[in-house]
């Protein structure tokens, strides 16, 4: 669909920058070029279909076998996005950074991943909404109880979405309609037992196949693939807990740290939040990369390298492969840090305390089911 799309977005939209496709998100311009084009697709396809085959009188086997590839395809994402959370990794704990970011600077996506991160229990419930949802849609007996659990979830995923501005709008939407689908079908019998006071009669659905052996191969199929399903993704959210979540490794100085003296080129330069180019803090987190917090709060991260053999530190650049600065180190205490460097052609000497994480209130809450006095 890729140069289908471009095409479409020079000359029926009259898009001449160019797009990025890559990357996450699903609200880019290319993505709603695309959509755009596969509506008309779809349309022209239907309207060619329905032309050519206008004595068919129903098309009830290309429907049951096309709700199963939605049925499945709902239940794959609903499975993916709830183990992601269960373990959780959509939403990871907040990074060091986080802590001692004005909360102005917050991004409204921000403010929703922090808020659901800062509570693992709370993100590992809402996964768990999800992976039943998911889990309930594999079954064909349990599907509109599944269906209904997505949508109830993915109204909620899709507000959220919308009122943090959440780059994937275009994608919880189509599985709201993908839901909406799969329930139609069943609307008068819902609106018998919900509203109307009436008996709801069994479902009319046809079975996937005509006869009772095949119907029940097929179950045992859907299963067999729903375990698959289940499997693979407990695997993948399970490697990703120890890659970047919770169980992964941390940095050799992790934690942050204040810059109580820096000098360059031997002159001392005073914590004043005028001077650009004094650091305020240094942030240990990942083990390949650090954070400098300048004096007005900003960030620039750089890649770095510990070598706690030699006693040295070495940063790069993502951005300038050439670029690069070598530090030696001093730990003599556990809260001490001293760095002796090159940087930018600039002798640069640092001495650096470690903050104690317990004096956040983010990294010290717990649950009390009785609190007389509580702090914002």
């Amino acid at each position: 669909m890729r140069q289908i799309t471009l095409w479409a977005a020079a000359h029926v939209f009259g898009i001449t920058h160019s797009l990025v496709y890559a990357g996450s998100g699903s609200d880019k311009t290319f993505n709603w070029v695309e959509t755009f084009c596969l509506l008309v697709l779809a349309a022209l396809a239907t309207c060619i279909w329905s032309a050519l085959d206008s004595r068919r009188d129903n098309y009830i086997t290309l429907d049951k076998w096309f709700r199963l590839f939605i049925r499945f395809g709902l239940a794959s994402a609903m499975i993916s996005y709830g183990m992601a959370k269960i373990f959780p990794l959509q939403m990871p704990f907040p990074y060091l950074t986080r802590f001692v970011e004005p909360f102005g600077n917050f991004s409204q996506l921000g403010v929703l991943w922090n808020f659901v991160g800062s509570s693992p229990v709370y993100e590992t419930v809402v996964g768990c909404t999800e992976m039943l949802g998911g889990i309930l849609l594999l079954v064909p007996r349990t599907t509109m109880l599944g269906t209904l659990s997505c949508l109830v979830d993915l109204t909620y995923v899709f507000l959220l979405n919308m009122t943090y501005d959440v780059p994937v709008k275009l994608l919880s939407f189509h599985l709201v309609l993908m839901a909406l689908f799969l329930l139609v079908p069943e609307l008068p019998r819902l609106a018998n037992f919900f509203f109307l006071n009436r008996a709801a009669k069994p479902s009319t659905q046809p079975s996937l196949c005509h006869t009772r052996r095949a119907n029940r191969l097929a179950l045992v199929v859907q299963i067999i693939f729903g375990i698959y399903l289940v499997g693979t993704n407990i695997y993948k959210s399970w490697r990703g807990w120890y890659a970047y979540g919770g169980g992964r490794p941390k940095s050799s100085f992790y934690g942050i740290w204040n810059v109580d003296q820096l000098s360059i080129d031997g002159q001392v330069r005073s914590p004043l939040l005028t001077d650009y180019d004094r650091w305020r803090r240094v942030i240990f987190d990942f083990p390949t990369s650090v954070n400098f917090q300048r004096m007005d709060d900003s960030f620039v991260g750089y890649g770095v390298v510990i070598n706690l053999t030699d006693g040295t530190i070495s940063l790069t650049k993502a951005s300038d492969r050439d670029w690069k600065a070598k530090f030696t180190f001093q730990h003599p205490a556990p809260d001490q840090l001293t760095l002796n460097g090159n940087m930018d052609s600039h002798e640069i000497h640092m001495e650096l305390q470690l903050v104690d994480r317990k004096k956040f209130l983010l990294a010290n809450s717990h649950f009390h089911w009785i609190l007389d006095a509580w702090q914002e």
